[in-house]
């Protein structure tokens, strides 16, 4: 045998292993469904690089690990639905469209080069209803699931997922999806990031057009402070949940993706 030689499944265990690691060091990312759409919650100190954007009309992306890495995943998923919908219409640009070209280049990436990439990828779109909404949560290589009214990624994703289980309910308000989203990103017994340090976005099905929208400063903390700690599903809640102002208010997101222009010199700490 060679001096140096490494069966191809070593190989590949060990590319797993080093994205597993690298993913596992950036925070957990959550993405769950609501009454009247998609949430998305990332704790991310970084006011500059977002790991929650918007990729087209009713399409919304989320990612953790290498921030360059899953960047450049963003701006190629762009690029595809601009081009096909100019080509042939907005409507042919689907979440399960986007998610088959993310799988394509992250398998090829695994199986092909030296060094995996350190990300793991979210592709949300909401439809007309809850039942056309869809979750694609992709792994570095490749691997498509298909999520139901959760996912969770990065960091202690298994944790976040159980805490998720244990408190998901179907057709939460916006401001009691948030708080079991913030729950299930906590430790038990932990502090929560502050608002500066929460990066919150959702796909409103409610809204005109393009249906993403990010929530930040006021908006967020008054959304905050409608939430209702819902306690986990089999246990019946103490209080009623408020449902007022379910629906974000306010003008329209600027024109172009959030997140356009971002720069990072691929030292960062994942994120």
């Amino acid at each position: 045998m060679p001096f140096g030689y490494a069966s191809p499944e070593q190989i590949m265990r060990d590319k797993a292993d080093y994205a597993r690691k690298g993913i596992a060091r950036g925070r957990s990312v959550v993405v769950l469904q609501y009454v009247d759409g998609i949430l998305f919650v990332a704790p991310n100190p970084s006011r500059a690089l977002h790991k929650i954007s918007e990729i087209y009309d009713r399409i919304g992306f989320a990612a953790v690990g290498r921030y360059n890495e899953f960047e450049e995943l963003r701006l190629g998923g762009i690029r595809y639905a601009d081009i096909n919908g100019y080509t042939y219409d907005r409507s042919d640009v689907t979440g399960r469209g986007l998610a088959n070209l993310y799988a394509s280049n992250l398998g090829r990436i695994f199986t092909e080069s030296i060094k995996s990439l350190e990300v793991e990828v979210v592709v949300a779109e909401v439809g007309e209803s809850r039942d056309g909404d869809a979750i694609y949560r992709l792994t570095f290589d490749g691997s498509v699931f298909d999520e139901h009214g959760f996912a969770a990624m990065g960091g202690q994703a298994e944790a976040v997922s159980g805490r998720l289980k244990e408190r998901y309910r179907e057709s939460m308000s916006l401001a009691d999806a948030l708080e079991v989203a913030l729950t299930a990103l906590t430790e038990p017994g932990g502090e929560r990031p502050p608002v500066g340090q929460l990066e919150v976005a959702v796909l409103d099905r409610n809204r005109e057009h393009r249906k993403f929208l990010r929530l930040t400063g006021a908006r967020l903390e008054r959304l905050l402070g409608q939430t209702s700690s819902p306690p986990p599903a089999a246990t019946p809640p103490s209080e009623a949940s408020s449902s007022a102002d379910d629906a974000p208010t306010g003008p329209p997101p600027p024109t172009g993706p959030a997140g356009d222009g971002d720069v990072d010199d691929g030292t960062s700490p994942p994120l």
